[in-house]
């Protein structure tokens, strides 16, 4: 055991001083920042500039008299040929639209809206909604109601979900926060156990190829060596994303501070809303992410992904020591990752949908899909008792999964040219050392 520490130290090292490692520990925060800062300016802009003049040919005589401009669109009356009219239409800049009402507009309720440009959806809405308002104030008239009395009516509806605790005391309930964070932590353990379980993987191909293996099988137990690849890559995922946590969270604070004012912030956030939220939207978000248990949700997030990361990197290990080659490896690849992207496709749908149900709670006891399935449920709450058995099942699996493939690793790294079969490993599992 005493040379493990060694060979975890050569893969740490070896690793984390590429510069693929470097790049891509400081690359990956700064997209992301940069695509913060994109969606900001893109959104900024996109309502600056998505102001439309709007021609309007009425047909129908009485229509045009009731379409009112605002700050997003300005209504023109015009008197030119219909012909004439898209001719010129055909030189002016983008966001300038002809809207042509038919004289049986209030029969068929179509109108063609011709565009300089590619029409925009936003203007096509607008248009759309102030004709809906004309029929419906006509439809009113001819009903005998009336339109303005109906238009005070306020259906609005606030409902307040909260959740009762273990202790009784009724809690905010951020549902769709929720959601997010579970289906984004999802995606990341799912990419992240294939990512790190493939390096485990190649590493041994690689070391296998190239006989490397062989020099040092002859100083340590191959156990050892598995051991030491695996914790080694592992310490390598986890140290980038820790890096990746502090850089985008810094990132992230300077861009909003120096970047950005938090009126502009909070505009974006309304607008991105189509203004529909009320004033305090913003604020209920912000609210809503400081209602969610951090410091339990990263302790969870790490504690999870290790043990699957050790789970899946053991069998990944005994697959790189059964083949020369990764093509070769596809064969055993897929079978052993079934379990978990079953559990990162149902996590988008059964799981977020029904974090307590019966599937969702027994997937997150099973230890090849609990990395994914309790990650999913932990922000939704989940009693701890069932957190600590999903972890001890997880470790007695990755134990479980550790002994297989050691038993297949002793024999598998040794082995050259023979190709690899289900029957094949059962064979190397059950030799006797």
């Amino acid at each position: 055991m005493s040379k493990i520490p060694l060979i975890i130290q050569r893969e740490y090292f070896s690793r984390v001083k590429k510069k693929s490692f470097l790049l891509t520990t400081f690359l990956v925060p700064l997209f992301f920042i940069g695509m913060y800062v994109g969606v900001f300016y893109l959104t900024k802009k996109s309502f600056e500039d998505k102001h439309a003049i709007v021609h309007i040919v009425d047909e129908e005589g009485s229509v045009a008299a009731l379409l009112k401009s605002n700050k997003n669109l300005t209504y023109t009356n015009s008197n030119v040929e219909l012909q004439k009219q898209i001719e010129q239409l055909k030189n002016q800049e983008d966001n300038t639209n002809l809207l042509i009402i038919p004289k049986d507009f209030y029969e068929t309720r179509q109108v063609e809206l011709l565009s300089a440009g590619k029409p925009n959806i936003t203007t096509q809405n607008e248009v759309k909604d102030h004709l809906k308002e004309i029929i419906r104030n006509v439809e009113y008239k001819r009903l005998g109601l009336d339109g303005e009395n109906i238009k005070k009516i306020n259906d609005s509806i606030s409902i307040a979900a909260k959740e009762l605790s273990e202790d009784g005391d009724a809690k905010e309930s951020h549902t769709e926060v929720a959601m997010g964070i579970a289906m984004a932590l999802s995606v990341l353990v799912y990419l992240s156990l294939f990512l790190y379980g493939a390096q485990v993987m190649r590493g041994i191909i690689e070391e296998k190829t190239s006989r490397i293996v062989e020099v040092v099988i002859s100083s340590v137990k191959p156990f050892q060596l598995m051991m030491g690849k695996i914790i080694g890559i592992g310490l390598v995922g986890l140290t980038q994303f820790l890096l990746w946590l502090v850089l985008t969270t810094a990132l992230t604070s300077a861009a909003t501070t120096l970047i950005f004012e938090q009126q502009d912030i909070a505009a974006q956030a309304m607008a991105q809303n189509k203004g529909a939220m009320p004033a305090a939207g913003g604020l209920d978000f912000l609210n809503a992410l400081q209602s969610v248990n951090f410091t339990e949700l990263l302790l969870c997030f790490f504690a999870f992904f290790l043990g699957g990361y050790f789970l899946y990197s053991a069998l990944f290990a005994a697959v790189g020591s059964a083949v020369d080659s990764e093509t070769e490896a596809t064969q055993f690849t897929m079978p052993i990752t079934m379990p978990l992207l079953l559990t990162y496709i149902l996590s988008f749908g059964v799981l977020v949908n029904d974090p307590n149900g019966s599937i969702a709670t027994w997937l997150s006891f099973i230890p090849f899909t609990s990395p994914i399935a309790m990650l999913v449920r932990v922000p939704f709450g989940v009693p701890t008792w069932q957190i600590i058995v999903s972890l001890l099942l997880l470790v007695a699996g990755f134990l479980l999964t550790t002994w297989v493939a050691g038993r297949i690793y002793r024999t598998g790294i040794l082995m050259y040219g023979k190709k690899a079969s289900f029957k094949e490993l059962i064979k190397w599992f059950n030799y006797k050392s």
